[in-house]
Parts: structure tokens; C-alpha cells; sequence
């Protein structure tokens, strides 16, 4: 009790170089607190958009169609499978598609395109598929002759809602595929790569084109909570319980794209390294001059039969006040700051390209580790930083430190 009625004396005795100390370890903790919650809140919109805007969070395969995608290696009897992912809490929805590559062409011109054959009301809530239709219109009945064209391939195609576009392709029974279909609409995902090279048309009628009448190739998945994805996908795969099927989360069947989000999560460690070690720097200085300047103090402290230990706990004890002071008015900050961009974001000066898609604004994320992190970072490195000058404190000789100030 002596010590903390002390170590608060010093604290307040000493303002400007106290002030100097708490500064630093606030600083650190903003600046931590800000970064981790912006980092979080930019990689999960990216990752949110990347999944939800096209791929889903979890895919469900014929076993090895992911290695070596073929038009022979379908899921059949997928409604059956309907009814075990509409059993599983947690699984927000899901979204069959049928995958085949051929020729489409409007008028004189043509094009290589990836045909995609999807059922619409379950696309909508999967993906929110019909937002991204921006001109013209949805599919008008499951087994309609219709086309929904990326705006890139349009744009290639020189075509327009109203015109007839061909597609040839290869059915499975060996057959060659073709039929004319009207386009209805022009989409634009945000991947101008996907939106360069492929056409939506409704599931029924993809399959009656590559004649695969009750056959599929992936069930996309959507679940409530992104963090839940590893955990739904264990879930999944055992209520599924096939060993002729796959089911995946996204970052197995989106590898290339996890891969660079985790480098990104690296370079923000390296970041709060480099935080790290600015506070550790500053309170090392104001504390070792504290330390030099109290000399004098100590000697007496030690003349009276103060245990060395007792003065590493008394310099450690002030400098943990402070740092507590300063997680509590770091933690205010924070989350002022975090909330605000949280709500309006961060516009981009110029977008940024993650998987395809491009990223104009930014926003923030409010969450536990924002403020945990940043905490963790400043006591230990205070506490760290601070045992050296302690020690040297502690081993003051009270004959030459009370005749020397």
C-alpha cells in the first residue's frame, strides 16, 4: 500500500515527464487500437464481397472437380441435399450452378464465354444476384430461352438487352450443343475479369443444353457468421457424409486469394512491431531519465532498508499506472475513431484490386481484438523497457547517491 501511495506521488509530482510517458504509450495504443480495427474491418469487406458476391463461403463438388474441373463430374440427386443444408442451423443459403465453356456470339461478332447456368431465387439470396443485374431485366420463368451477359463481354459482343445471342458448346452425351437465346439484361459483378467472359442463363435450361437433366457441378454456400466458416464446413461435410462428394470452405477452392490475404495480415503484424518498439523507445527514455534524476531518492530509500526489489516494484508500479491511464483514454479514442470510419470509411484515392474486384472505400470494424492487442503491446513493452532502468534503481548505492545530488 506504501509503494502504490508513492508511486502515485511520483506520478503526479513529476507532470511534464510524466506527461512525456503517458503521450508515447497513448500514441502507441491509438495507433494500434486504429490500425487493427481498420485492418480487420478492410480485410473481412474483402473477404465478405469476394465470397458473398459470387463464390459463397463453403462449396459442395463432385470429389475431385476442383483438381480437374470436367463437365462429367456432377453432383446428382442434389435436391436431396437441399434438405440436409436447409436442417443445419447456422447455414444462411445455398445455391446450385451448372459450369461449361463454349462459343456466344451476337450478329458478326463471337467470343469465348463461360457458361453459367444458375437457379434464380436461390442466386438471389446467395449472392444478391439480382442487385448486380443493371440493365434489363431477370430471367422471366426457370426454363426460359434467356441470357444475362457480363458488361465486359457485352461490350466485346457489342451487344444489348433485346438481341439474340448463339451459343455452341459440348453436351455431355457427346453431342454438340447450341441454341439462341434473348438476352434480357447486363450485369455487372465487380470482376471485370468474370464480367469480361461469362453469360448467366437459368439452371433448367443450362441443363437441357449440356443435357444434364438432375445433375449439377457445385452447390455454393452462404453461413450467418464468417468467422463460423472452418466450424459449418466440419458441420456440413459430416450431416452430408459422402465420400463421393467434396465440401470445402473458401479458402481451399479460393487459395491464390487467401494466400495474398494472409501475406497482407503479415505485413500488419510487422506494423505493430514497428509500433511495438516507438512506444518502447519513448518510455525507455523518459523513465531512464527519471530514473538518473531520482538517484538521490532511491539512496534514501535504500539507506532506510528498502529491498532492491521493492524499488523495481515502485518504478515498475508507475510506469503500469500510466499505461492503464492510457488504455483507458486510448480505449475512448479508439473507439470514437474506429466507429466513425466504421460508418463513413475510408475513399480510396485510387481502388484497389483484390481477387478481381475493385475497392473504392474502406471501412473500419469496432471488435474485441482492436483493444486487446493494442493493451498486450503497450504493458509489455512499458513493463519490458522499464525493468532496466528498475534494476539499475535498484542497485543505487545510498553512500554515493545521497553525496553525489
Amino acid at each position: 500500500m506504501i509503494i502504490l501511495k508513492i508511486a502515485f506521488r511520483n506520478i503526479f509530482r513529476q507532470k511534464r515527464r510524466s506527461i512525456l510517458t503517458a503521450l508515447s504509450m497513448f500514441g502507441g495504443f491509438f495507433l494500434a487500437c486504429f490500425f487493427i480495427g481498420y485492418s480487420d474491418g478492410a480485410y473481412n469487406q474483402i473477404i465478405s464481397m469476394f465470397t458473398r458476391n459470387n463464390l459463397g463461403h463453403i462449396q459442395i463438388h463432385e470429389k475431385s472437380y476442383l483438381d480437374k474441373p470436367s463437365l462429367y463430374k456432377t453432383v446428382d440427386d442434389y435436391k436431396v441435399l437441399y434438405k440436409k443444408l436447409s436442417e443445419i442451423e447456422g447455414v444462411e443459403s445455398y445455391s446450385p450452378r451448372i459450369y461449361s465453356a463454349g462459343i456466344a456470339s451476337v450478329g458478326k461478332k463471337s467470343s469465348g464465354v463461360k457458361i453459367t447456368g444458375l437457379d434464380l431465387k436461390k442466386e438471389i439470396r446467395t449472392t444478391n444476384f439480382d442487385k448486380k443485374v443493371f440493365s434489363g431485366n431477370l430471367f422471366s420463368s426457370p426454363t426460359a430461352n434467356e441470357v444475362i451477359v457480363g458488361e465486359g463481354l457485352a461490350k466485346v459482343l457489342k451487344a444489348s438487352p433485346g438481341e439474340d445471342l448463339i451459343v455452341v458448346s459440348q453436351g455431355a452425351d457427346g453431342s454438340i450443343a447450341n441454341d439462341s437465346y434473348r438476352i434480357i439484361g447486363l450485369l455487372r459483378s465487380g470482376n471485370e475479369l468474370e464480367d469480361r467472359m461469362t453469360i448467366y442463363i437459368p439452371l433448367e435450361t443450362a441443363q437441357e443444353l449440356l443435357v444434364l437433366k438432375g445433375r449439377i457441378h457445385e452447390i455454393a454456400v452462404t453461413v450467418k457468421s464468417l468467422g463460423s466458416v472452418q466450424d459449418m464446413n466440419g458441420v456440413i461435410k459430416e450431416k452430408i457424409n459422402s465420400d463421393k462428394l467434396s465440401v470445402v470452405p473458401w479458402q481451399v477452392f479460393a487459395k491464390s486469394f487467401y494466400d495474398a490475404m494472409q501475406a497482407d495480415v503479415a505485413g500488419m503484424w510487422v506494423m505493430l512491431l514497428i509500433i511495438m518498439f516507438v512506444v518502447a523507445v519513448g518510455v525507455l527514455n523518459t523513465v531512464l531519465m527519471s530514473v538518473l534524476e531520482r538517484r538521490r531518492e532511491y539512496g534514501v530509500l535504500k539507506a532506510m532498508g528498502t529491498k532492491p526489489r521493492d524499488i523495481i516494484k515502485l518504478i515498475l508500479l508507475e510506469i503500469n499506472i500510466l499505461a492503464l491511464l492510457c488504455i483507458i483514454l486510448g480505449s475512448i479514442a479508439g473507439l470514437a475513431i474506429n466507429y466513425i470510419f466504421s460508418k463513413h470509411g475510408i475513399t480510396l484515392p485510387e481502388p484497389i484490386t483484390y481477387g478481381g474486384m475493385k475497392f473504392h472505400q474502406m471501412t473500419s470494424e469496432i471488435n474485441l481484438r482492436s483493444f486487446i492487442i493494442p493493451a498486450f503491446i503497450v504493458v509489455l513493452s512499458a513493463t519490458f523497457v522499464g525493468f532496466f532502468p528498475a534494476l539499475k534503481a535498484a542497485r543505487t548505492d545510498p553512500s554515493k547517491a545521497m553525496r553525489t545530488y
